[in-house]
């Protein structure tokens, strides 16, 4: 048994939505360094582009805003215009809300839940056939969306969309995976914890003291997402489907009445 190259991505063509920072930065950057060409798409195409740039020659910007099916649609038109496959599918883009309980807006609700619920879907129906078109038996296609520990349990601010939606997502992962296994394409989920991110400003701005709450009392660096992500999309990952990996330092499953925002 060779393991030389079980984390390589050599070859491999990648798509991370929310690409151009935090999580989905950090995801694009690892597969990158393990030798896939790699695209991302945010909303705002300066960003995306200067992301793109930083990120080298192995990786090109599509901006598009996909929280609209059509928004999803026309992202897959344009990764058409670049190549007909795509191995690995990272739904990355999500948005918050929280406000309390007796004034939480619709347009809270309905926004989150079509970006971090609807979008995943729709995306990666947009691209079945490209997926398809780079898996096999030997080497799956892979969709990757990423989640969150509040789909796995609460954390302590009114973000009632939000808990929602990952808890969705995360179920809409095991019925995305049981259907689309039949044509080699392996569906999973990460679901971080705290993270420095735009999302996560807790983590970004308050790191040591979050990093008080968390059983490993720290908060997660960039390669420790990396390296889940690399391990889910690469031949190492193979036999892994429908599974959502925690990536939180112990806080769902080594935390003893602890509770943090993720």
């Amino acid at each position: 048994m060779d393991t030389s190259t079980l984390f390589r991505l050599d070859g491999r063509i990648a798509l991370v939505t929310g690409g151009s920072r935090g999580i989905g930065k950090m995801i694009a950057a690892g597969f990158v360094a393990q030798g896939a060409k790699v695209f991302i798409s945010s909303r705002k195409a300066d960003v995306c582009f200067a992301a793109a740039e930083e990120l080298g020659p192995n990786c090109t910007a599509l901006p598009q805003d996909v929280s609209t099916v059509a928004g999803c649609r026309a992202l897959a038109a344009q990764l058409a215009e670049h190549t007909g496959k795509l191995d690995i599918l990272v739904n990355n883009a999500g948005a918050a809300w929280g406000e309390p309980f007796e004034v939480f807006p619709e347009k809270g609700w309905d926004k989150v839940m079509d970006l971090n619920v609807k979008s995943p879907f729709f995306l990666t129906q947009a691209l079945h056939d490209a997926l398809k078109a780079a898996a096999s038996a030997a080497q799956p296609a892979k969709v990757i969306n990423i989640t969150s520990i509040d789909g796995l349990r609460l954390n302590p601010w009114e973000t009632y969309s939000y808990h929602a939606s990952k808890s969705a997502l995360i179920y809409l992962t095991k019925r995305m995976a049981a259907r689309l296994v039949r044509d080699h394409i392996n569906v999973t989920s990460i679901a971080p914890g705290a993270f420095a991110s735009e999302m996560n400003r807790a983590a970004r701005d308050h790191g040591d003291v979050i990093a008080q709450g968390i059983p490993a009392k720290r908060i997660g660096m960039d390669e420790d997402m990396a390296g889940t992500a690399i391990y889910l999309a690469s031949r190492a990952g193979d036999y892994v489907v429908g599974e959502t990996i925690a990536v939180d330092g112990g806080l769902v499953h080594g935390a003893l009445g602890t509770s943090i925002d993720a």
